[in-house]
């Protein structure tokens, strides 16, 4: 058992019916009183001066400071009411506090490393109830004799003599640092995203690189401050390298492949491609994987190897604007000059149309049943799709040519009836 805490109870159990009990309740509400006005002070002077972008950062560094602050504040009263009477009350509260403090902190690097989710609410859930388990062990003074119990499960790696305790510890030292290296890489990605003056490919590539650089640091920084053998990453990474050879090489290839786009500049974000006979708008580049969303709102994964092994048409690698062709057949008995003109100032009155380069009607050729025409136009924004583009201006045609009486024709056979006499 701890005696430290066997202590503190049998403190706290004394108190009870002196004026020490009250005393010690009346600093610790006015500790909380304080710190929840520093609270209040930082949060207005947040919503009047910071910046627009530093006010998500500040108000999640808000949510930390109340329980840090109330610790700092009955951590320091504690000390000095010590020199009169028992603080075993405040050093209790003391503890919950910094509790507290360390599950905000928690909770508050996860959700700047990690999109929200469901499982990550998950993972908030059992961090917290893990924190507060082990305190609830260490009030209970019984935390002692579940360390010495981790101890005593002892078992051998290779040579070397490890205990359940060190297991759990290098796991620990490993996920902490983990996520100190994710939460930096953050910082710093957002930083870099932006920065105008560079490529966003570019921007990308470096978020990217930072990040694994980062993490692979807190990985051998963690996996030396538990003590392991930094020459077995030699053995791992031999073997790794066979896997990678073998059975990895297609995700491999992948990763590689992303690199290899986001370097060359050959697709974007914003870009709009055909890629897998899938025509859509680039809408994020993975390490692994191209986001094409697709114009009717689905989204399509595409492996990056595809995009570096196979025909790409990347409809606004030069320039984003795109064409777009109307067809449309006339009768003979139609006025054509009129009708070209009609299909052009058709064009010419859609908001979406471009005015440079202007639209165009082109006579294609002359078949059996009227004469063929084609309309070009240009849009600057071809990934809002071009069904209801064509449905309009064709719409537009088509009462432009009832006011004129220029007709559209529809197949027509003549039959001709020989030696009808001898019928």
């Amino acid at each position: 058992m701890n005696i430290e805490m066997i202590n503190i109870w049998q403190e706290i159990q004394g108190d009870v019916s002196t004026p020490a009990i009250f005393c010690q309740v009346a600093v610790i509400v006015v500790c909380l009183s304080g710190a929840w006005a520093l609270n209040g002070v930082l949060r207005a002077y947040v919503m009047r001066h910071a910046p627009e972008n530093w006010k998500i950062g500040i108000g999640g560094i808000n949510r930390i400071l109340f329980p840090l602050s109330s610790f700092i504040f009955v951590l320091l009263s504690k000390m000095i009411l010590a020199h009169w009477q028992h603080t075993g009350l405040m050093t209790l509260a003391s503890r919950l506090l910094l509790a507290m403090a360390v599950i905000r902190l928690f909770v508050y690097a996860l959700r700047s490393i990690f999109s929200p989710s469901g499982w990550l609410k998950t993972l908030e859930n059992l961090i917290s109830f893990s924190i507060w388990i082990i305190l609830a062990c260490h009030l209970s003074g019984v935390l002692p004799d579940i360390i010495q119990t981790l101890e005593d499960i002892k078992f051998n790696v290779s040579k070397t003599p490890v205990n359940l305790l060190q297991i759990l510890q290098a796991i620990f030292t490993v996920v902490v640092t983990l996520l100190i290296a994710l939460w930096v890489s953050r910082l710093i990605e957002n930083k870099l995203m932006r920065a105008q003056h560079i490529n966003v490919n570019m921007r990308v590539v470096l978020t990217k690189l930072t990040r694994i650089l980062l993490m692979f640091i807190a990985v051998l920084v963690a996996l030396s401050a538990v003590g392991l053998n930094l020459t077995l990453l030699s053995v791992f990474g031999g073997a790794l390298g066979v896997g990678l050879g073998f059975g990895l090489q297609k995700i491999a290839s992948n990763y590689v492949s992303g690199f290899i786009i986001l370097l060359d500049k050959s697709m974007q974000i914003g870009d709009v491609i055909t890629a897998e006979n899938h025509y859509g708008v680039v809408s994020d580049l993975r390490s692994r994987y191209l986001v094409l969303r697709k114009l009717d709102g689905t989204e399509v994964i595409i492996p990056n190897e595809i995009l570096i092994t196979n025909s790409v048409i990347n409809h606004s690698f030069s320039d984003r604007k795109a064409r777009v062709i109307l067809s449309i057949q006339i009768s003979y008995d139609s006025d054509l000059e009129l009708a070209m003109r009609l299909m052009q100032d058709a064009a010419i009155d859609h908001p979406r149309i471009m005015v440079e380069p202007a639209p165009s009607a082109h006579l294609i050729g002359f078949s059996a049943n009227g004469i063929d025409l084609n309309l070009n136009v240009w849009v600057p924004d071809p990934e809002e799709g071009s069904a209801e583009l064509k449905s309009q201006i064709y719409m537009a045609i088509w009462r432009a040519f009832k006011q004129h009486n220029i007709s559209i024709p529809f197949p027509q056979m003549d039959v001709r009836l020989l030696n009808t006499g001898n019928v």
